[in-house]
């Protein structure tokens, strides 16, 4: 019972929707509904849609949700393998978005790459096309007549989602949980709409929906209202469940959703770099074209659906048209978007051309330059809903980050062995952008932290947390301690002898090469490169450790100047801050080789 009152404590949103449910299902069971169900209630009837239709978005939240972390290291992958491969690029695009379940989504995470530089415009194209095949299959799951046991699903779903122990099974569980909702809000939103079989005012109404001009607008304007396609065609499917809409009306109001569908892409592009502002161009022009060419020939495109489609020739009338027509407007929608995908695939680079003429580049400014390089290139709030996309693109950034860190730690011998001061600030400048660029990740990782995370993206987010204090670390070092040491020489004029130089050198190219391959094995989670880091552990500490104490117990039998004690006493200081680059170089190896969780941040830091 204490565990319920915790969950239902931390889930008010979701006992609110069950109560709903199962105050919904009671209700159209009950008597008074079915004494009420003759006259049309039109409050009743808008209370049953509004509730219907908020059932069926949530579920398909959930079921996004949970498949995003079921198959969201994998549709990572996949995206990070993208070439300019136009065909890859199409089953990518419908790939992702069958899981993401939007087109939208998959839009604006495209909108995110471009203006990250991680992907062309060319590339981004095809994926459009694939994200206009995937959310196809949203239709096709459904219009499947499924939606007596909606129930069921919720009641399995929510078993698996509460009692399940492991992360896998609770998942899979918000899986079928979401689809459960998914149907029953199908369900009734069918049932509330079932009165209006019979009402004459709504059935001419619908004769006007089914001037595909009428229909393209109406669709177009719902969708660009909720931002969502999906909602879209939820109503229409269940419509036609109850035969109050043709198969021509149907298809009207899909097409018109496809073009509702890129508000979200072109909201999401505003204030984005030109390359990203062009996806939202290629979809939009994409997206109207397809619409524009088919609305000719709705009518012996419908009959083709009918052709194809499963026919029930022992009904009739109004019956036969809620048999047939859910499956046939599902089809109608994957086949329109396959077949424009595959007409225009070969025409992506006349789209790009004229993405690019109709979006201008920008002249950049001396000073945008200068600033855009204190900022975050890759941490778009667009990917945080995708929580292993939104990682991927943390990686990049500490990737980055480590990059301005390594040129701090190679201009270290120019700089410190020799005491040019000159040198020395302008490596204090770069750590500067090392401190942005650290806020913005622990910035953007608390708010990737606030959503729904599997154990292995929670613990990537724990490491990147780490690896980004850990790289923030090395660039302090350098900027704060080998500042103060060329400082040191510079006012001392102290001068190494050709030995120490050379050791210096040998050892400060030896920690490098190890910050080096620690910020390798970071960016692609390479285990290889990682132990490569850990291997040479003995080489530099104890190197180190054992070249310093050779040379007190030397120097201590041994008379020197002022000048040389100076020197010695700057090497040793040198070295040592080298063995604290080595070591925080080592703590990012053991994130990467799983050594260091015990030790991590137990959560992601907060803002």
């Amino acid at each position: 019972m204490n565990r319920l009152s915790s969950f239902l404590g931390r889930h008010k949103g979701f006992a609110c929707l069950v109560l709903l449910v199962i105050a919904a299902a009671a209700f159209t069971a009950s008597p008074a509904y079915a004494a009420a169900a003759k006259p049309i209630k039109w409050g009743f009837m808008a209370m049953k849609l509004a509730g219907g239709l908020a059932i069926f978005l949530y579920g398909m939240e959930m079921m996004g949700d949970a498949l995003k972390v079921v198959a969201g290291d994998r549709m990572r992958d996949i995206l990070g393998r993208l070439t300019t491969n136009r065909i890859m690029g199409v089953i990518t695009g419908a790939g992702v978005t069958a899981v993401v379940q939007s087109s939208s989504i998959t839009t604006v995470m495209l909108v995110g790459f471009v203006s990250a530089g991680l992907m062309t415009s060319v590339q981004s194209i095809g994926v459009l096309f694939g994200a206009n095949i995937g959310t196809t299959i949203t239709a096709q799951i459904i219009a499947f007549k499924v939606t007596k046991f909606a129930l069921g699903m919720v009641a399995v779903g929510f078993i698996m989602w509460f009692v399940g122990r492991q992360e896998k099974i609770k998942q899979y569980g918000a899986l079928i949980l979401g689809l459960g909702l998914v149907f029953f809000g199908l369900s009734v939103m069918s049932g509330a709409m079932k009165p209006l079989r019979s009402y004459q005012p709504f059935i001419d109404l619908m004769q006007q929906v089914s001037n595909p001009v009428v229909g393209i607008m109406v669709a177009a304007a719902f969708t660009a209202l909720v931002q969502s396609s999906s909602a879209t065609t939820g109503v229409v499917i269940a419509m036609a469940t109850q035969g109050l809409i043709s198969l021509e009306g149907g298809i009207a109001l899909i097409l018109g959703a496809n073009i509702g569908t890129c508000v979200t892409a072109a909201l999401a592009a505003i204030g984005k770099p030109r390359d990203a502002v062009r996806v939202a161009v290629a979809h939009v022009t994409f997206n109207i074209l397809g619409v524009v060419l088919i609305v000719w020939f709705i009518p012996p495109f419908a009959e083709l659906m009918r052709s194809i489609s499963p026919a029930s020739p022992e009904l009739a009338g109004m019956e036969r048209l809620a048999a047939e027509t859910p499956r046939q407007i599902a089809n109608a929608h994957t086949v329109f978007n396959v077949f424009f995908s595959l007409i225009f695939l070969p025409f992506v680079g006349i789209f790009a051309r004229f993405t690019e003429f109709v979006v201008r580049d920008k002249a950049v400014t001396v000073e945008e330059k200068a600033l855009a390089k204190f900022q975050a290139r890759y941490l778009d709030d667009l990917l945080i809903s995708t929580p292993p996309m939104a990682l991927s693109m943390v990686r990049r950034e500490v990737t980055r980050t480590g990059e301005v860190v390594e040129g701090m730690l190679a201009s270290v011998p120019k700089t410190v062995f020799v005491g040019n001061v000159d040198e020395a600030t302008k490596v204090r400048e770069m750590d500067d952008q090392v401190d942005n660029l650290y806020a913005a990740i622990a910035r953007y990782l608390s708010k990737v932290g606030r959503e729904t995370l599997s154990e292995r993206n929670a613990d990537e987010a724990v490491a990147l947390a780490t690896a980004n204090s850990e790289v923030e670390n090395i660039g302090d070092i350098v900027e704060t301690h080998m500042y103060h040491l060329a400082t040191t020489c510079s006012a001392n004029s102290i001068q190494f002898s050709e030995g120490d130089l050379a050791t210096l050198n040998e050892y400060h190219s030896k920690v490098l090469d190890v910050f080096k391959t620690a910020i390798v094995a970071i960016e692609h989670d390479r285990r290889e490169a990682a132990e490569k880091v850990l291997e040479r552990e003995e080489e530099i500490v104890e190197g180190i450790d054992t070249l310093i104490s050779e040379r007190q117990t030397k120097w201590l039998k041994e008379d020197h100047t002022a000048e040389e004690m100076a020197a010695f006493n700057l090497m040793t200081d040198i070295m040592e801050n080298l063995k604290r680059v080595y070591e925080h170089s080592k703590r990012m190896a053991r994130l990467v080789t799983r050594q260091e969780f015990s030790t991590a941040l137990a959560v992601v830091p907060q803002e």
